[in-house]
């Protein structure tokens, strides 16, 4: 048995041990399976992790985020022992700078923490990338996500209404895991566009606001649904521009897209160019500040930076018109994206 540092407690039956839990406030309002030893140690020996190997650091909260921790939270949120390499890949992915963890996780915006699994591994874990692609049903999407929120409160700190300052929130901050469609997609593999070879797992994350599901049953070119795309995403242009955005395009558009020989470039393209707003009609809307002037009245703003800023993914049902986009945190120099390899330690 490996040597676990953490505090023990010993209660009557699993009925007590579930509601210290709830007492303590180390549940996300959903009843957790009580970390026993021998949960912990089948966590850590999945991943070849010892107990005491730092997986992230959190600067701003001079955090060390120990695997053992990562695994007693993984356990409480109904993982299986074969899940833990995903999360411990996400742990360290959430310590990049590039991510910036406070920012998302603190903001009165109300951010989550988005994962898309690519690789062998989705499938092997059963990873849903299909039919109620961001709603229940499955294991591995439900509790890999939520053991990421467990831990963030539990190990860093981020509780509602105390470090999570969040005002609205949404549903992801539950669990807001999904795999991609890698064998029906149009385009490669999305780990492939961050340096990764097709056979390499990884997950990357993303500090997400939640999905905009749009409809389009009316066309059959990649123009006419990424038409009505555009469309809704310029309403969504914030202050100072989000910093990237996910589009996820399910079974249909997927098929519109593969036979117009449309490559994930030509989706960024199109859409980075159709979704510039005037700056009179966003100061319309009060989204941006200061006075309506000719000037502009003849300028747009573009959505994101680049092109590359809009995160082209295949998932969801094969049926059906629906597609959506996912606006990200923090303005224009907000949180990015970050990809990591999963693997075992």
């Amino acid at each position: 048995m490996i040597a676990l540092k953490s505090r023990t407690h010993t209660v009557e039956d699993l009925g007590s041990a579930i509601d210290l839990c709830y007492a303590n406030g180390w549940t996300d309002g959903l009843p957790v399976i009580p970390p026993t030893a021998e949960r912990i140690t089948a966590m850590l020996e999945a991943a070849n992790l010892k107990p005491e190997h730092q997986l992230a650091f959190i600067e701003n909260r001079q955090v060390s985020v120990t695997a053992e921790k990562v695994a007693i939270n993984a356990v409480m949120a109904g993982c299986k022992p074969e899940f833990m390499p995903v999360i411990a890949a996400t742990v360290e992915a959430l310590a990049d700078a590039k991510y910036g963890y406070h920012g998302p996780a603190t903001s009165t915006g109300g951010a989550a923490v988005f994962m898309l699994i690519n690789g062998p591994i989705a499938k092997q874990l059963n990873i849903n990338n299909g039919d109620n692609l961001f709603g229940q049903g499955w294991r591995a999407n439900a509790t890999i996500g939520r053991a990421i929120r467990l831990m963030m409160q539990n190990v860093i700190g981020t509780t509602p209404g105390v470090l999570d300052r969040s005002s609205l929130g949404h549903a992801g901050k539950y669990t807001f895991c999904i795999a991609e469609n890698e064998q029906d997609s149009p385009w490669p593999a999305f780990h492939t566009t961050r340096g990764f070879r097709p056979e390499q797992n990884a997950v990357t994350i993303f500090a997400a606001y939640a999905p905009h599901q749009y409809s389009n049953g009316l066309s059959a070119t990649p123009e006419g649904v990424l038409t009505t795309a555009c469309a809704q995403m310029r309403v969504s242009a914030g202050t100072n521009r989000q910093p990237q955005y996910a589009m996820v395009f399910a079974g249909e558009h997927q098929e519109i897209m593969k036979k117009g020989g449309w490559s994930r470039e030509d989706v960024q393209q199109y859409v980075f160019e159709n979704t510039q707003s005037k700056t009179a009609d966003l100061q319309r809307a009060n989204i941006r500040p200061g006075p309506i002037t000719d000037e502009t009245e003849k300028t747009f703003s573009p959505l994101v930076d680049t092109p590359q800023d809009l995160l082209v993914i295949a998932a969801g049902g094969r049926a059906g018109v629906q597609s959506a986009y996912i606006p990200g945190w923090g303005g224009k120099n907000g949180s990015q994206s970050v990809t990591r390899e999963i693997k075992n330690y």
